[in-house]
Order: C-alpha cells, then structure tokens, then sequence
C-alpha cells in the first residue's frame, strides 16, 4: 500500500516518507536470504540523456555515478559478487562518436578504481569479462591494471563485461576446449557442464542468482547466457540513472519471496 502511494506522488516532496519506506524495506530485505550473486544489464543511459536533450556520453557519465551506488548498496546487503554489461560486442557499430566518448569514460573510470579507498579498504576484486583484444590499447592497459591491482582482493568481486557477447564467450570456450582435446590436456568425456565453467571469461564464477535489466524492455540481449540458466530475472520499467536504491530494495525483497526451483 505504502509503494502504491509514493508512486504517485513526487519525491521531493514526501521525503521523509520515503526515507522511512527505504529503511523499512532495507531491514525486511537484510532479515531475509541475501543473493550472493546480482547481475544487472545498465540498460537506458542513451534514452535518458535524450529525455533531457543531452548527448548520449551525458547519459553514460550519469550511469556510471548509478553503477559507484549500486555498489555500495551491495555492500551494505554484503551481496559479494556484483556483475555489470557495461559494453557489447555489438555496441561497436554504434557512431565512432559515441564508442570513443564510451571508450574514454572507461579507462577514465578504471583509473579511478585504482586510486578508490573504498577498494581495497573493502577488498574488492574487479574482473573484466570479454574480448579485451577489441578495446583500444589505453582502455585494454587501464583494465588490465585495475585487475592486476585487485587480484589479491577476495571479499567483494566487480565483473565489468566489456566486449562483451554471451555467444562469444562461449564460442572461445569451445575453442580453448577443442584445443587442449587436442593437445591432449583434457579426453572428450572429461566435457561436461562444470568442465565448461572453467573455460568462460571468468572460470567458476558462482551463476547469478538475480538478473536485472533497466530500461524497461525485457531480453537479456546476450549476456552470460551460460550462467544465467536459473536466474530470477527482473525488469524495471526506469532508465538506469533513475534506478533508485528503494527499487533495489523492492527486487531483492521480490527474490526473498520467490521459490527457486532450478529446472525441478
């Protein structure tokens, strides 16, 4: 009843009302089963810009301040393995404009995890997902620094999927796969499902147990299609510099209520 009423409202001017719903909701949600793993497609950071006139990188910047928010929002539920899809494989056809204003913003943004406190006081690991052979050299050195310097992080872990494809990820599995078959490394029925897992982007990454996408359309546009077989996923009709911590709240609180059933 409370959320029927504060959606039709404006925020500002009820406050207090709304601070005392996040609160609410944020001891429910911690009193509850917390997902080790969430996923979260940054969908709507263009559109969002073009609501307000503004160029796309606009949008971007601002989704990447929502992306510093999210994360800390994690941590405060200690939900320990957060994964992003910052950048497709296919997002490269967009115009040479926006993919380089795209490209500085991330090597801009992984520079600045490296001189982050909040990293390494919290030991938080970035990992990059993707075909960084694709990246342009600055982006592919920053992102490899900022992985280097948090290899040794295992408290929190930040999947950044850049250059990234579900179908590409498992296409180089099964390239890596025939090849150690062949070298002899591994026999043809050594491959099973757990097998597979060890030669994605990131090897044994725990699967999602939650999938968010922003935005407001509902396709999973080609991320972690192996992984995210039994995943609950949600689909929030906000762009993803609007996305609000209360609607996070309000999508773990839904998983709590769900029974997973993973195929059964």
């Amino acid at each position: 009843m409370i959320s029927r009423l504060l959606s039709h409202v404006p925020h500002i001017l009820f406050k207090p009302v709304y601070d005392l719903y996040e609160s609410y909701l944020l001891d429910r949600v911690k009193s509850g089963r917390i997902p080790r793993h969430v996923a979260i497609i940054m969908d709507g950071n263009r559109r969002w810009a073009r609501k307000l006139e503004k160029p796309p990188w606009y949008g971007h910047l601002f989704g990447s301040r929502k992306l510093e928010e999210i994360l800390e929002w994690c941590r405060e539920l200690d939900i320990r393995t957060l994964t992003v899809y910052a950048f497709s494989t296919e997002n490269f056809k967009r115009t040479p404009e926006e993919v380089n204003a795209l490209m500085n913003l991330f090597e801009e943004k992984f520079k600045e995890l490296l001189e982050d406190e909040r990293v390494h006081k919290y030991g938080i690991r970035v990992n990059v997902l993707g075909r960084k052979e694709l990246l342009p050299e600055n982006v592919r050195k920053a992102a490899e620094e900022a992985e280097k310097a948090t290899r040794k992080y295992g408290n929190y872990t930040l999947n950044i999927a850049l250059a990234y494809g579900g179908r590409s990820e498992i296409a180089d599995a099964v390239r890596d796969i025939v090849r150690d078959v062949l070298a002899g490394r591994i026999k043809p029925e050594d491959i099973d499902e757990e097998l597979i897992k060890e030669y994605l982007y990131y090897p044994n990454m725990p699967d999602p147990d939650i999938v968010i996408r922003t935005g407001g359309e509902e396709r999973i546009s080609n991320f972690l299609l192996y992984q995210i077989a039994y995943s609950e996923l949600f689909f929030v009709d906000v762009y993803f510099p609007e996305f609000r911590k209360i609607d996070f709240l309000r999508i773990i609180r839904e998983y709590q209520k769900r029974q997973r059933r993973f195929g059964r």
